[in-house]
């Protein structure tokens, strides 16, 4: 696949600073998260942060805590699609990735803004489940559909979103066959694999958004 070519027409309609800010918007969003369940490891009685998952934590008095920290992802994905919009690397595999980023931030701020996690929930329509099956199917494939994109920036950019696509395939159906005193901890591996996702593609961002500036 050729490199990019950045001609003076294109450049002149991208925004760099624009590209820059969402890239860092990313990050924040995912160490914001990070944070939010540590400090709810801490902050929530009787937790056991490796037989507990992130759903235990979003449920009861300090359920707020979680819930920013899942709305903060969600800007990152959000945040994170919008970069794959406006500087569009090309082909429909981007297209499709990029959507599917955006369908990630719809379905990560669904399953906060439901409430329908680690308490027993039972009133009415109980999506959560359905959801976070979209979220794994949409992490398997979005990685790799962006990909060839991104090799056209660099090689260590493609390698490593091929490299996510393949450890979350391989590890996320382990999730659901673990025995429930360590499937907390394996919860929040699979986490740090998505904020992976997300970091490439922001890291490569803030590098095409030098290169146009």
């Amino acid at each position: 696949m050729d490199a990019i070519d950045f001609d003076r027409t294109w450049r002149s309609q991208l925004q760099p600073d624009l590209v820059r800010y969402l890239s860092y918007a990313a990050i924040v969003g995912c160490i914001t998260f990070a944070l939010l369940i540590l400090i709810a490891d801490f902050v929530v009685p009787d937790h056991d942060w490796l037989a507990d998952t992130i759903s235990d934590l979003g449920a009861g008095r300090y359920e707020f805590i979680v819930d920013i920290g899942i709305y903060a992802f969600a800007g990152s994905l959000l945040a994170t699609a919008l970069c794959a919009a406006h500087i569009h690397l090309g082909g429909p595999r981007w297209s499709i990735g990029l959507i599917g980023v955006g369908l990630m931030a719809l379905v990560v701020f669904l399953i906060g803004a439901r409430n329908e996690y680690g308490d027993n929930d039972d009133e009415g329509v109980v999506i959560h489940v359905y959801l976070v099956y979209a979220l794994g199917f949409i992490m398997t494939l979005a990685p790799w559909l962006m990909s060839g994109g991104a090799y056209r920036v660099g090689r260590m950019y493609g390698h490593s979103l091929v490299a996510v696509s393949i450890i979350w395939t391989i590890s996320a159906p382990f999730f659901f066959f673990l025995p429930t005193g360590i499937d907390g901890i394996y919860e929040r591996y699979l986490g740090l694999i998505a904020f992976a996702f997300v970091g490439v593609l922001a890291r490569m961002y803030i590098s095409l958004a030098r290169k146009i500036a």
